[in-house]
C-alpha cells in the first residue's frame, strides 16, 4: 500500500520505513509535527519536538514531500485510553492527540490514495493508542513493524542495516553533554552497560535520549550536520538535559547505493519453533487424517434457550445464552439479528446499573464464519463500542434452527483497573486487531484473552500469540488459569478443552482463548490483622475422575423432574421419551486452578461427562474438599455439548445438585462437533467450563 511517514528523524522512525519497504509498501510522502517557531523543543506526551530543525533535511534526503503542523494542543487525555468507549466517540477538543489527525487529514487531501501511516513505536502504549485512534478516524493502517522488539536486538539491527543516526538530547542518568553527536555504533557499548547498571531502556524507550538520523538505506543522499550547538537545559552531575541544536546542515550525494535489505524476525521465536515441530510428529496430526471422531451434524440441535441467563456475585454480572428474541421472524438479515442481541444485552446491563462500557469479554456465535457473514456481523457489532472495546472469541457453531448469531459476556461495575491492549498496527508481535476487540481486557485480577495453512504452524502461533499478548497485557506476566482451544479440526499445563466447531475466522484451522490471572493477592500481615501486605502466587492444577459403572438404566423426564429449576435456567424442558443410559461407564471427570491463598476459592472449573452421570456422582463430586467452596463462587458457565447429543439429561441433574438452590451461574450452550481434553480416550459428550469469582 501507499503509506505517509510520521517522521520524527530519529532512527525508529527512519528504521521503520526500512521494514515497510521490506514488506512492499510505497512511500510516497512524509509528516511532521514541531513546536512554534523560536522554540528548539517542547514538553510533549506525543512526539519528539528536538532537531525539527534538520527534519527538511531528512525528507529531501527521502526524496518525499513533508506535511507540517506546528503543535498547538496540550496534553489534556493522559490516561492509557483516548476517546470514549461508547460508540462514535471522536477524539478529546484541545489534545495535541488532534494535530496529528489534521495533520494527516491534510495529507490525504493530497495523496488521497494513501492508506497507511508508518509509526516507529517501539514500547510507548500512551503513543501507539493515540496514533491508532487516529488512523482508525482517517480509515488509514498502522505499520508499526518495531512494536514490542526485543531492544538489544533492534539497535544492533539498526546499526548492521546501515542506519546512521547521531544522539541529539541526553537526559538519562550516565548519559552526558561528551556524548552528544556520537552514532549508535559508537554508543552501543555505552548503553548496554548503562542498561545493565540502571535499567536504561538501550533503545531510549523511557526518554533517556533521542537521535536524528543522518544517513539510512532508503535516503537519496545523506546528511552532514555542519553547525550546531550544545544547549544544557538541565545542569545535573548524574543526568545532564542537553540538546544539539543545528544551526546548519547540508545533503550530499552518497557514493554508492546502499543495500536496502534488512534482517526480519523469524516467524516463530526458538521455544514455539520446537513446538510445532512437536505438533507436526505428534498424535494430534495423526488424528487430523483420522476423522472417525468427527461428524458434521445432520440435523440442527434441537434445544433453544427461552431467554438469557445471567448471575451476579459483587460488582461481577455474566450474561449467557442471548440469542434474537424469538417473537422476531427467523428470516431477518443477520445484522438486524445482531443487534437485536446487543439491544437486549443493553437492557440487561442496565437493569444492572452497567454499561456497554463495563463489559470486559465477549463471546460471539455465528452459524458461520464465511466472509459475507463475518463481515455483516462485524459491522453491526462495531455499532456499540468505541476505543477499547471488549475482548472477543468469534466461533462458528452449529446453531440451533432459526438461530442466526447467540453472545455471553463479563461485565464489571466501574472497575478502575480496567485495562485494554487493542493493537491495531501491522507488525511482526502479533496479529493486529483492526476489528472493534481487544487482544485483551485487564479486569485485575483476571485478563481475558480471545484468540501457510498447516495445523502444527497455527497452533505454534496461537501459542507465541498468546504469550505475547499476556507479557504485553500485563508487564508482570501471569498465570494461565483456563483455555479453550478452538479448531476446525480435531487435534498445557492448566485446564483446558479442546473444542471442534464448524469455523474459525479468516480460515484459521485454531484459536486459543485463555483467561489468566495476574497471581496478586492483597492478605492480612501475619503479625498485624489491621496491615495487608500484597503477595504473589502461582496457581496450581488439579484433576481427577468420578467413575460409576452401570448398565442400562431407563430415564424418563419423571425421573429427572427434581431437577426442574436447573432446566429453567437453561431456558429448556425435558423430553417425556424414554432415555436410555450410556452403554459405557457414566463418567464426571474435573480438573481445576486454584491459588493457595486462605480465604480464596478456586477460580476455574472444568467437568467434563460421558453418559448420564447419577445423583450421587454430582454429589460426589460437589463435596470434594477441593472443590467445595467453589459453587457458591461460580460466576459464569460454558455448556459444550455435541449437536446429536443429549446433554441436557446429563448436565442439568448435575448442576441441580452442585448449585442447589442458590442462583445457577450464567449459562451459555455451545454444540460442538468434539469435545476433548488432554490425555483423554475419544470425545466427552458435554463439557462445562466454569469460572469464579472470590
Amino acid at each position: 500500500m501507499k503509506y505517509v511517514a510520521l517522521l520524527s528523524g530519529g532512527k525508529d522512525s527512519c528504521y521503520n520505513l526500512s521494514h515497510c519497504n521490506a514488506n512492499g509498501h510505497e512511500l510516497v510522502a512524509a509528516a511532521t509535527l514541531s513546536p512554534e517557531s523560536g522554540k528548539d523543543e517542547i514538553d510533549s506526551y506525543m512526539y519528539q519536538t528536538v532537531g525539527q530543525d534538520a527534519i527538511e533535511f531528512v525528507a529531501r534526503a527521502l526524496d518525499v514531500p513533508l506535511y507540517r503542523r506546528v503543535i498547538q494542543g496540550d496534553a489534556i487525555e493522559q490516561n492509557s485510553e483516548y476517546g470514549s468507549r461508547s460508540a462514535g466517540g471522536a477524539g478529546v477538543l484541545g489534545d495535541e492527540t488532534e494535530d496529528l489527525y489534521t495533520l494527516l487529514e491534510d495529507v490525504k487531501v493530497h495523496h488521497p490514495d494513501v492508506q497507511g501511516v508508518s509509526v516507529g513505536a517501539i514500547l510507548s502504549n500512551y503513543q501507539r493508542v493515540r496514533v491508532e485512534h487516529v488512523c482508525r478516524r482517517l480509515s488509514l493502517t498502522p505499520l508499526a513493524y518495531l512494536w514490542q522488539r526485543d531492544q538489544a536486538e533492534l539497535l544492533s539491527e539498526m546499526i548492521a542495516a546501515g542506519i546512521k543516526s547521531v544522539l541529539i538530547k541526553v537526559a538519562g542518568i550516565g548519559l552526558t553533554v561528551k556524548h552528544l553527536g556520537k552514532t549508535l555504533h559508537e554508543m552501543q557499548d555505552t548503553l548496554t552497560r548503562l542498561n545493565s547498571l540502571y535499567g536504561l531502556h538501550i533503545c531510549g524507550e523511557g526518554g533517556e535520549y533521542e537521535t536524528l538520523t543522518l544517513d539510512s538505506p532508503l535516503f537519496k543522499h545523506h546528511i552532514v550536520l555542519d553547525e550546531t550547538e550544545v544547549v544544557m537545559h538541565t545542569d545535573n552531575e548524574f543526568a545532564p538535559v542537553a540538546y544539539l541544536r543545528i544551526k546548519r546542515a547540508s545533503l550530499h550525494p552518497k557514493q554508492s547505493s546502499t543495500d536496502s535489505r534488512v534482517e526480519t524476525p523469524p516467524l516463530l521465536d526458538e521455544r514455539f519453533g520446537g513446538l510445532k515441530d512437536v505438533t507436526e510428529n505428534s498424535v494430534l496430526e495423526g488424528h487430523v487424517n483420522d476423522s472417525s471422531d468427527l461428524y458434521e451434524p445432520a440435523i440442527k440441535p434441537r434445544h433453544i434457550p427461552d431467554h438469557p441467563s445471567t448471575r451476579a456475585i459483587g460488582s461481577w454480572l455474566a450474561i449467557g445464552n442471548i440469542h434474537p428474541d424469538p417473537s422476531l421472524d427467523s428470516e431477518i438479515p443477520l445484522d438486524h439479528q445482531v443487534r437485536n442481541c446487543f439491544i437486549q444485552l443493553q437492557g440487561i446491563l442496565e437493569s444492572c446499573n452497567l454499561r456497554m462500557e463495563d463489559v470486559a469479554n465477549i463471546t460471539l456465535l455465528l452459524p458461520s464464519l464465511a466472509l459475507e457473514v463475518f463481515a455483516v456481523a462485524n459491522k453491526a457489532y462495531a455499532e456499540f463500542f468505541g476505543v477499547s472495546p471488549p475482548s472477543r472469541a468469534c466461533v462458528g457453531v452449529d446453531l440451533p434452527e432459526g438461530v442466526g448469531v447467540m453472545l455471553e459476556c463479563v461485565a464489571r461495575k466501574d472497575d478502575k483497573t480496567r485495562k485494554a491492549l487493542h493493537v491495531q498496527g501491522l507488525s511482526y508481535w502479533a496479529p493486529a486487531n483492526i476489528g472493534p476487540y481487544s487482544q485483551a481486557i485487564t479486569v485485575e485480577p483476571y485478563v481475558f484473552l480471545p484468540s501457510p495453512p498447516s495445523l502444527a504452524l497455527e497452533t505454534a502461533l496461537v501459542f507465541q500469540h498468546t504469550d505475547r499478548v499476556i507479557c504485553a497485557a500485563n508487564n508482570m506476566g501471569g498465570h494461565i488459569l483456563l483455555s479453550l482451544y478452538w479448531l476446525v479440526d480435531k487435534a498445557d499445563e492448566t485446564p483446558a478443552l479442546f473444542l471442534v466447531v464448524a469455523s474459525l475466522p479468516r480460515g484459521a484451522r485454531v484459536e486459543k482463548q485463555v483467561l489468566v490471572h495476574t497471581g496478586n493477592f492483597t492478605v492480612p500481615d501475619e503479625d498485624d490483622e489491621d496491615t495487608f501486605t500484597q503477595i504473589s502466587r502461582t496457581p496450581e492444577c488439579l484433576s481427577g475422575d468420578i467413575h460409576a459403572e452401570r448398565t442400562q438404566i431407563p430415564r424418563t423426564a419423571e425421573f429427572l423432574s427434581w431437577s426442574g429449576d436447573g432446566y429453567a435456567e437453561c431456558g429448556m424442558t425435558a423430553s417425556s421419551e424414554m432415555i436410555l443410559g450410556s452403554t459405557r461407564p457414566s463418567v464426571l471427570s474435573w480438573q481445576v486452578s486454584r491459588f493457595d491463598v486462605p480465604g480464596t476459592s478456586p477460580l476455574c472449573v472444568v467437568i467434563c461427562a460421558h453418559g448420564y452421570p447419577s445423583q450421587e456422582d454430582a454429589l460426589e463430586l460437589r463435596n470434594l474438599p477441593l472443590l467445595s467452596a467453589f459453587w457458591e463462587t461460580a460466576l459464569s458457565a460454558r455448556l459444550f455439548h455435541r449437536s446429536d447429543a443429549d446433554f441436557l439429561t446429563g448436565w442439568s441433574p448435575v448442576s441441580h445438585v452442585l448449585f442447589g438452590d442458590r442462583d445457577m451461574p450464567a449459562v451459555t450452550s455451545i454444540p460442538c462437533r468434539y469435545i476433548g481434553t488432554q490425555g483423554s480416550d475419544g470425545q466427552w459428550d458435554w463439557a462445562v467450563a466454569l469460572v469464579g469469582v472470590s
